[in-house]
Parts: structure tokens; sequence; C-alpha cells
């Protein structure tokens, strides 16, 4: 049974007791504990049920490597599934719950799997859900999607806050353990600016647990000196409970911090997500121990040797009266030996090795009573929801049982694995280490940096030391140099002496025992989370997996929430086995950040409910929305798509406001254009390079229509551009790309022209900017006084500075709509006081405000194209008739080459055109055209799409534009469009400017 100790428990306050519930069933522990640690001290043995077989879970390790024990964790907004009991700390209240089982997780449904598992070994799924195909949609999809994913998903807002962090340093340090603490000291001595990570809330890692002698005193308190030695340096600064995640280029790292994850009743963000730029990183993360692969090592109460020990020392929790040990190595004994010292039985150490004299350990075991067993291993382990016993057998054979002994717990040691996740995250590269039988980083092919040189350092037992010794000396020299690295070149102190037990060598062991047939191989488990036994991986082999990578994929090996920390090493054995081959030969999975799961409000940080992304808003803003704007959203802008009167649908508003503009005068609020200033010596030439048609010949006062593309010759955006003086252009976007031009100009100045003198700034906020269109606009401003704006002083496509109605104005003569137009920008504070005087001035003209749908009927029905309708990405410039806007006189600009190529010159590609109904009906948005014939899939062939679709209140019938294979030399011809209602629509083949096409109106 597994209990509380009356002694040990070394980071408890036992005078602040807990209390919380698994699966509804109230529970007690102290502050201190983990989740894990007070559902052990609480006999919780069984905890979940894994993934396939839905067979029963224990606790298995202590850490971050822990592959079973997840649960559910709080309740409606706080409510969070699949975190790790290991890594969450207990507070008062908590609530937890086991998941993947129905209808309970002592009673499990599924567990019926785990007797049907010879018909479900690994990648059954690949070769049973392809036939019979008709049961596919009624039965397989069902299926696969209800048993998908382990935890329930959230239903309610999270009610937590998070936020983001920036932080530079010179030495970052990853791991707080004794190897991380010492290569934090040495970079602080040394100059450095040093930040230190860890991911628990205690630092010092294992070395108090392990025990030893530092400079003449224990583990412990070497680590309470050295943390106070830190603390009472300025240039170093300390964050617990914080994991380094991951490991980016340009010695980018994140950092993800729980803040009060331990105790919600705190006020503030629940966790940080730090963002952090380090000169150096040095990577102190420590090793994992490996499991042993024996049949039923995956019953509650087979455990990490480590994992018993730390439970036993820092939290006071026996885990059974009786334990028996497994190893390969000799650190599995100091398990042993914490036991016995609190009083527990040790019946046997089972030693698969066979050695000639014994190690220190081996004889403080002895000398305590333990009976050892060298050249013994497990051969099956007994029981069902927790451990009984075990089948003894000798480890040369093929698991003959020559002894049963009765225990609770099975502590297993395969030896320990470098953590070389973060050194390998930015392409650091490993080498095996044959004496630890472990992958290491290989300093010969560190991450490379900006400098050309390494720029993470792995130290301790990250980097393959083991010995307390070597672990201090090599994490000060990792300190040192990363200080060096960073320019830092003062000196540190020597590395204090330490002092263990000598250990004998470790003896690789991937499967127990060495012969086992495959009874015991199909029952010996490797990922404990998605069931991947020693038998599924060799499988694997044997159907021609041999790529590491295909393996993992084909068995799942290594692809659950744990990220196969403790399984694959062991698989990656197993499968070279089966290869004949050596492990190094086999190679490893890539490793991914980040290290262990960041929750999904983290990374969002602040940008969540109403800021998940700000909602940009014109000056004109409060007036439109209290004038009946129906809103729409563009880019990061809210604009009106129709403002809606008393019983009116918004329909009847759209035509309304389009038969006004036309007849009388409207204004739009066009503040959200985008404005940039493109500015310097190199201004026109770099704008020739970006537009398609020359820039740098236009002249002082005039604005001229210009295309973008990208550089594989596709259209991006559009606009009209001004020229402001010698070096200044005012270059207009669309609302929806102000944004990324901008970045799209910044990019290539930044990293192709970046020697030309250009300056690039987006001022699209500084200014408010009003349409004011119809046959009555002149008379409007005309009536505001100021500036003369006759045809005769501001002709069309020209701009000029002044005054309306007291106001400073720029106003630019050009139009979208084919009418008598002027856009005019004042300064964005006298946006609101503008739009005022205009709409007073134009009561008695008949003025309208209009929307976004208003605006694309009007430039619909003059044929002119709008970025993201007639556009997707896919479309050049010569589809949509626009050759006399891409300049000849030009060698270059961005997208020619692309242009040339044989399929953007084709004579297939779809043209635009506009289209009619033969019934006057409006065609479907997007509908696309059908031709003759069907193409090899049997379906019918398409020869165009519907890029715009309105029905025209001043022309009374339904109009559209659309892309049509060989379109213009089509005039006249019909060609039908299938609804999707069942309908088949008609349309003819026409002009695409339906409106006033000698352009009479906007040129008055």
């Amino acid at each position: 049974m597994s209990t509380r100790l009356a002694t040990g428990g070394r980071l408890l306050n036992k005078t602040n007791a807990m209390n919380f519930t698994f699966n509804g069933r109230s529970l007690r522990g102290f502050e201190g504990d983990t989740l894990a640690s007070a559902l052990l001290a609480n006999d919780q043995m069984l905890v979940g049920r894994s993934f396939k077989y839905h067979r029963p879970r224990g606790i298995v390790a202590s850490g971050a490597e822990e592959p079973n024990g997840l649960v559910n964790l709080g309740e409606g907004g706080k409510f969070e599934p699949n975190q790790r009991v290991t890594t969450t700390e207990l507070f008062d209240g908590l609530t937890s719950k086991s998941q993947n089982h129905w209808p309970s997780l002592e009673f499990d449904v599924g567990a019926v799997n785990s007797k049907l598992s010879r018909f479900m070994p690994a990648g059954f799924y690949y070769k049973m859900f392809i036939h019979p195909r008709p049961l596919w949609k009624h039965v397989y999809e069902p299926f696969i999607r209800h048993a998908a994913g382990l935890g329930a998903a959230p239903k309610d807002r999270d009610v937590d806050t998070y936020e983001h962090f920036y932080a530079f340093c010179d030495v970052l340090v990853v791991g707080g353990g004794v190897a991380g603490l010492q290569a934090a000291l040495s970079a602080g001595e040394a100059g450095a600016e040093v930040l230190l990570l860890e991911q628990t809330a205690h630092l010092g890692g294992r070395a108090p647990v392990d025990g030893g002698e530092v400079a003449g005193t224990d583990t412990e308190s070497f680590v309470t000196q050295i943390v106070a030695k830190l603390e009472a340096m300025d240039n170093v600064k300390i964050r617990t409970r914080t994991m380094g995640a991951g490991v980016y280029d340009h010695g980018y790292v994140l950092g993800y911090e729980r803040l009060t994850d331990h105790d919600p009743a705190k006020e503030g963000p629940r966790q940080r997500l730090w963002r952090i730029r380090a000169g150096h990183i040095v990577t102190a993360t420590g090793a994992i121990e490996r499991p042993l692969s024996f049949a039923g090592n995956d019953i509650p109460g087979v455990m990490l040797a480590s994992a018993v020990r730390d439970y036993a020392v820092n939290f006071g929790v026996s885990l059974g009266d009786r334990t028996v040990v497994v190893t390969n190595n000799d650190d599995a004994y100091r398990t042993a030996i914490a036991l016995k010292h609190a009083g527990l039985d040790v019946p046997a150490i089972l030693d698969a090795r066979v050695l000639t004299q014994d190690s220190a350990l081996m004889a403080q075991a002895k000398a305590l009573g333990i009976r050892v067993m060298p050249g013994h291993g497990v051969s099956m382990v007994q029981g069902g929801k927790r451990v009984t016993g075990v089948a003894v057998c000798s480890q040369a054979g093929e698991g003959a049982v020559l002894e049963e002994i009765g225990c609770d717990v099975v502590a297993m040691s395969g030896g320990w694995s470098p953590v070389v996740h973060l050194w390998s995250h930015c392409g650091g590269k490993l080498t095996w280490d044959t004496e630890q039988a472990s992958f290491r980083p290989d300093p010969a092919r560190a991450p490379i940096g900006d400098k050309g040189q390494g720029f993470v350092t792995a130290a301790g037992s990250a980097n393959g030391e083991m010995d307390l010794g070597a672990i201090l000396s090599d994490a000060r020299s990792a300190g040192i140099a990363a200080a060096k690295d960073t320019g830092r070149g003062g000196k540190a102190s020597a590395a204090p002496e330490a002092v263990t037990d000598d250990e004998a060598p470790m003896m690789p062991v991937w499967l127990m025992p060495q012969g086992a047939g495959y009874k015991l191989r199909s029952k010996a488990w490797l990922d404990y989370q998605n069931d991947v036994k020693v038998s599924d991986v060799q499988l694997a082999a044997q159907e021609g997996f041999e790529s590491v990578e295909h393996a993992k994929r084909y068995t799942t090996l290594g692809m659950a929430t744990d990220q196969g920390k403790l399984s694959n090493i062991n698989g990656l054995a197993i499968l070279s086995d089966s290869l004949n081959q050596p492990i190094p030969q086999t190679g490893t999975t890539t490793f991914r950040p980040p290290y262990t799961p960041i929750s999904m409000g983290s990374i969002a940080g602040e940008a969540k409910a109403h800021v998940f992304q700000p909602v940009r808003r014109t000056p004109m803003y409060d007036w439109h929305d209290s004038n009946g704007a129906d809103w729409e959203p563009v880019g990061q802008w809210r604009r009106p798509y129709a403002y809606v009167r008393s019983g009116e649908t918004v329909h009847d508003a759209v035509m309304r406001e389009t038969k006004n503009t036309r007849d009388n005068m409207g204004l739009l609020d066009a503040s959200t254009l985008g404005k940039i200033i493109v500015k310097g010596p190199d201004a026109g030439k770099f704008l020739d390079m970006m537009y398609t048609n020359m820039m740098s010949n236009l002249k002082i006062g005039k604005c001229r229509y210009g295309l973008m593309c990208s550089e594989n010759g596709f259209l991006i955006d559009d606009g009209v551009v001004a020229r402001i003086d010698d070096d200044t252009w005012l270059c207009h976007t669309t609302t929806g790309g102000a944004e990324s031009i901008h970045g799209h100009m910044e990019e290539w100045l930044q990293t192709e022209w970046w020697d030309w003198k250009v300056y690039v700034a987006n001022v699209t906020e500084q200014y408010a900017q009003v349409a004011v269109v119809g046959p009555n606009a002149r008379k409007a401003l005309e009536a505001l006084g100021g500036m003369d704006v006759s045809a005769d002083a501001l002709g069309f496509m020209e701009w000029k500075d002044g005054t309306l109605g007291g106001f400073d104005v720029r106003a630019y003569r050009i139009s979208f709509s084919g009418e008598l137009s002027y856009e005019i920008a004042v300064p964005a504070s006298q946006g609101q006081a503008f739009w005022d005087a205009l709409m007073a001035v134009g009561d008695a003209l008949g003025v309208m405000p209009y929307g976004t749908e208003c605006l694309h009927i009007l430039r619909a029905e003059k044929g002119f194209i709008m970025i993201g309708d007639e556009t997707d990405g896919t479309v050049i410039p010569q589809d949509l008739g626009l050759n006399w806007a891409i300049s000849k006189k030009k060698e270059d600009f961005l997208g020619k080459r692309a242009q040339e190529r044989d399929h953007m010159v084709s004579n297939k590609r779809w043209r635009l055109v506009g289209l009619e109904t033969t019934d006057g009906s409006t065609l479907p948005d997007g509908a696309y055209a059908v031709g003759e014939g069907t193409n090899a899939n049997g379906q019918r062939n398409m020869i165009g799409r519907v890029t715009s679709s309105y029905h025209s209140p001043n022309l009374g019938k339904g109009i559209a534009m659309g892309l049509v294979l060989n379109g213009p030399e089509r005039m006249g011809d019909i060609i039908t469009f299938p609804g999707t209602e069942g309908k088949d629509y008609t349309a003819k083949i026409v002009n695409p400017v339906f409106f006033d096409p000698e352009g009479a109106k906007q040129n008055v």
C-alpha cells in the first residue's frame, strides 16, 4: 500500500495541509506536494488508461518525462486537459479527473481493446481502414473521431490572463540543478549578465536526493550556499517555475513561466511567455532515467528507480512496503539504500550485470541486508491494476521463471540519457556515448549562430557527465566559455571538489531477458501512453520501415504528449537490433520545441477576447455607429457596409445609397485606405521596382494608378500614387494591404536593396480621408469655399494642398466610382469635424453617406477590379486586361520575369470579362462556369468563375465580372453556371464596363 512516511519529505510544509479531489474523491496533501506525490500518498496508484488498449496506467516518473499521469484539471473557466500530475503543484481546492475511460477509471469498457491486441498491432489502421470503402463514412471515420484525443476539450471561456515578457541577457542558463547553478555562478563572476531558468519550484535538481559531498559539505547545503551567492549578484537573475521551451535562431529562446498555477487565489496573470534574446545559451537540463523493457512493465507500481527515490526523500511517500529493484547500473542501488533507511523492505535487487567485484554502492546495499541477484532480471510482472510480485529469470536466458518474489513496487533503471532537446532544437548534432549507452551533444557540431560559431553549450549531465565532480567542473567551463563568447573576460572561481561513490560500469539492456520470446515481447512496453510494445517496433522493421522517422509514424512511438522522453532510446535500440545495425546508424528522431507542452493561453498572451485582434476605428466611427452603420470587418478595420434606416433591410439601404450616389451625392469614409510615404534620393528607382508601371517619371502634383506584384508575378495590391515633391511619393493601398504592403516594401529594402537611400513610413492613421462622389460633389466643395476645385484648376488624376471650409486639406481628383469624385485628406484629429461640415453643405444637395457594398457596386458598374475579389493569389495583371499598366520601358520590376514563364503567357489562362444573365437575375458569387466534356475524374470541365456579382439599381439588372477561358475573344457567347440550389444560370459574356463606358461623368 502506498502511504505517507512518518519521516522524510524535504520539500513539504506539513503544517499546511491541503484538500483536493480526484474523480470526486476528497483527498489530503501538504504544501510542497505535487499532485502525483499527493495521489500516491493516498494510495491512488491507478491514475489513467492508455490510449489504444485502455490498459491501467500508474505514475512512472517524478518529473516532466511522466507519460501516464495526465488529468483534466480545474473546472469551468479554469478547466485544462492533459495536465501532468508530476509537474502540477498541489494547492488547496484543486480538482482533478482522470482521462480516457468510460464509464469509470476502475471499470473501463475500452479495456476490451487489450484482449483484441493481437488483431491491432502497429500500423493496423493503415491496413484496416481502407477497405471496404463504403464503410469509411459511416463506420470507420465516426469510430476514429470518437477515439481521437485524450482529455476533454474546454467548453467555457478561459477566465485567466496571460502575458508576454521580453528579456535580453549575455548568458542564458536553462536548468537550475547543480550544473546550472555552477554555470550561472561562473558566467556571472566573469562579468556576464546572466538569466537562469528552472522549470520546477526548487533549485538544486537531483543532487540533494542523490547525495554526495561538495566542498566538504552535503549537496543540499552546497545548493543553499551557491543560491545565496547568486542572489547576491546584481548581474544574475533567477526565475523558478520557468521552463526553457525552445531554442531558435539568433539566440532566441522561449521561456514558459507558471506564475499562479500553484496558487490560483493570487492576483495577476496565470502564466507568462518569455521571449529571450541571449548572446550565449547554456543548456544544463540534466538527464532522464530510462525504463527497462520487460513483460508487464506498464502495470501500476512499476516505476523509475529515481522516481521511487524522489517520492521517498522529497515528499515522504512510501510507494509500497516491498520494493524490488531491477537495474543495469549502480544508480538504482541508491534507491534501495534510501528505502532501507526509510524502514521499508527491499526483497531483492535484480542486477542484469555480472561483475567481478562489488562497487561501493553494491557493498552498502549488501551491508544493509539487501539481497543482490547479479545476472538476473524480470520475466514477468505479476498483477493487474497494481503490482503484486515479479517472476525472476536469468537475463541471459529466454524468460524461464526461476522464482517469484512478492512485492508492491518494481523500481527499474535502464541507465540515464542526457536531455539533449534544447541543444538539438537549433541544429545541434549528437554523438553516441558507448560507455553510457546514450546520445550526448557533439561539441564539434554545436548550433551555429550569427558569428559563425556555436552559441549553445551543454553542461553537466546534459553534456553526458554523470559524476558529480565532473558535472561541476564541466559546468564551470561552460559558464566561463559562454561569458567569453559574449565579450566578458573576467575570472571565475574554481569549481568546488565533489565526493561521490564510485560506480561500476553500466551494461546496456534493451530487452529483459535478452532472449525473450514473442509472448514476453508482446507484453513489454516502450511507449506507455500510445501502447507501443517491443514487438510493434520489431514488426515495423520486418515490414520495411527501416528509417527511424518512418518507424516512429508507423508505430506511433514517441508521438504521445511526452514526445518519447522515456521511450525513444529503448525504441531506437530495439529497431537497431531488428535491423542488425548499430544505434548511431539508426539515428534519432527530430527534437522539436516546446520541450513540454505550453498552454495556448500563454502563446496568445493578452491577445484574447476583445483584444484578440485590436479593432481599428476611423475618426468618424462614432458618427457611423449612431447613424445606422451595419459594420463589416475589413482587415483590422471596421467599415460601414451600409447605413440602414428605420424600416429598411440592409439590401434596401445598399440600393438606396447606390442610386443616390449616381444621381446626387455620396460620402464615403476612405480613411482606412493605406497611405505609405516613400522618400529619399532613390525613392523613384525603388517604386519602379515595386510597381509594374513607371513611377519615377510621375510629375509633382500628379497621380497615377499602379499595380504591385509579388516576385512570382501575381497581383497583390493596387492603388493611386501621388508625387509630392522631388524625392517624395505617397502610395495609396487597399485597406487590407496597408500593413502587408508596408512590410513588403521594408523586406525588400532591408534584404535586397539595403544600400538604396529610401525611407518608408506608414501614415495611414495620421489622416482622415473622405470621398466626395456624385454629380453634386464639386458644388459641395465650392459651398465650403477656400480653394478652386474646378476642372481647370484640379484636373482628373491631380492633387493640390489648400483649405476647404477652414480645414487644411489635400484634395485628390481621383475616382473609384466613375463619377465626379474627390478624395479629401485632413489630419485625423479633424476628420469628424470635416465630415460634419460636408454633411451640412450637402444637405441641400441630396447627400447620403454610403458603405462598402455601394462602393463595390459602383466600381463593378465601371469594370474596376477589387483586390481580393478579382484576384486570389493566382491572377496576374494580364488576366485582368491591365496590360496598359505594365511598363514596356522598364528593364525590371518585381514579378516581370515570372510573368514571362510559359504558363503565364499561355492562351489557356482565364481572363476578365463582364457577365449578364439572360433573365436579368444575379449570378451566385463564386459560381463556376462549365464547358463541354468531362475531365479525368469524370467531373464537368470548368472554364471560368464569377469573381464579383451584384444587382445594379442604376441598370436595373444583375451584373457580374468573372474570369473565363479565352473570355475577351468570346464576346456574346452564352455560358452556364450551375447553382448550389440545383438551378443552372445562363449568362452572356460582355464588356466588363457596364456604365458610362466613355467616362463622361467622371471628367466633368
